[in-house]
C-alpha cells in the first residue's frame, strides 16, 4: 500500500480540503444515526483545518453535536488549565467554538498517578466509542506522528514516551523558556494510528520536506514512524509545495 499524496496551492487549501472532508463524513454518520469519532492533533499544523472548522460550524451551521473526539497526546505534567497543555490548546482553538456535547472531547491524561491504567482506559474509551472514523495528523522532524518518537513499534498503543531532544527545541516556542518543554508524554500508539479507518496527515513549509520524502520512500520501520503510514489502507499526505520539494 501507498499513502496518497495530495499538493495543495497552499496550506490554507490543504487545510480547506481536509475540514470538507470531516464536513462530510459528520453529515454522514448524521444521516446513518451514527456519532462521527475525530482523532484529533495539536500544534501550529492544524491551527487553519480547525479556524476552517469553526468558520463551517458558524457560516454553515455544521453541528457537532453528534461528534466525539480524540486527542493524539499531552504532555506530561500539565493540567488542563496550564497554556502549554494540549487540552488548553484544543479548548482554545476549536472546542470552546462549536455546539460539542459536555464529556465528548478526549484528550490523555498528563498528570495521571497510574499511566498503565490511564493509557488503557483511553484505549477502551476509544474502542468503545466505535473506533476512530478519521485521524488528524501532523508530522515532526524526528519522524514522530503523534509523540510517538523513534523507535516506536507498529504494534505500540497509547503509552508514556520520552520526547526527543529535536521535539523539544521543535516545540520551545510554545513555552516561556525551553528549558520548560517537558522531558515526557502521552500519546496514542503507532496501532492506535493505524486502526482509524482514515488518516490525514498535513505538512506544510520547507522544514517538513525531508521527512516527508523518508516517510513515503523508505521500508516501513520503527526508526521514522511515519512510515508505518505506507501500511494504512486509507492515508492522505497534503502538503503544500514547500513540504512536496524534496519527493
Amino acid at each position: 500500500m501507498a499513502a496518497l499524496v495530495l499538493v495543495h496551492a497552499d496550506k490554507q487549501a490543504a487545510s480547506v480540503a481536509v475540514a470538507t472532508t470531516i464536513r462530510d463524513l459528520i453529515r454522514r454518520r448524521n444521516a446513518e444515526g451514527r456519532t462521527a469519532v475525530l482523532g484529533l492533533a495539536t500544534g501550529s499544523t492544524p491551527l487553519p483545518l480547525y479556524a476552517e472548522l469553526v468558520r463551517l460550524h458558524r457560516a454553515e451551521g455544521l453541528s457537532f453535536q453528534n461528534v466525539v473526539t480524540f486527542n493524539l497526546d499531552e504532555y506530561e505534567g500539565l493540567t488542563g488549565e496550564r497554556p502549554e497543555s494540549y487540552r488548553y490548546f484544543m479548548e482554545e482553538h476549536l472546542f470552546r467554538h462549536l455546539d460539542l456535547r459536555p464529556g465528548s472531547t478526549h484528550v490523555p491524561d498528563g498528570i495521571a498517578a497510574d499511566q498503565t491504567r490511564a493509557c488503557a482506559a483511553y484505549e477502551q474509551a476509544i474502542r468503545d466509542a466505535g473506533g476512530l472514523d478519521l485521524q488528524i495528523l501532523g508530522i515532526g522532524r524526528t519522524g514522530h506522528i503523534g509523540f510517538n518518537e523513534p523507535p516506536s513499534a507498529a504494534d505500540s498503543r497509547t503509552r508514556r514516551v520520552h520526547l526527543d531532544a529535536v521535539t523539544r527545541r521543535d516545540n520551545a516556542s510554545f513555552f516561556a523558556r525551553p528549558e520548560d518543554v517537558p522531558h515526557g508524554a502521552v500519546t496514542m500508539g503507532v496501532a492506535t494510528i493505524l486502526e482509524a479507518r482514515q488518516v490525514e496527515l498535513l505538512a506544510f513549509g520547507p522544514a517538513k520536506a525531508e521527512i516527508i520524502r523518508r516517510a513515503l520512500s523508505e521500508s516501513p520501520h520503527a526508526a521514522c514512524p511515519a512510515t508505518w503510514l505506507q501500511l494504512h489502507p486509507a492515508c492522505t499526505f497534503h502538503l503544500d509545495p514547500a513540504a512536496n520539494a524534496a519527493l
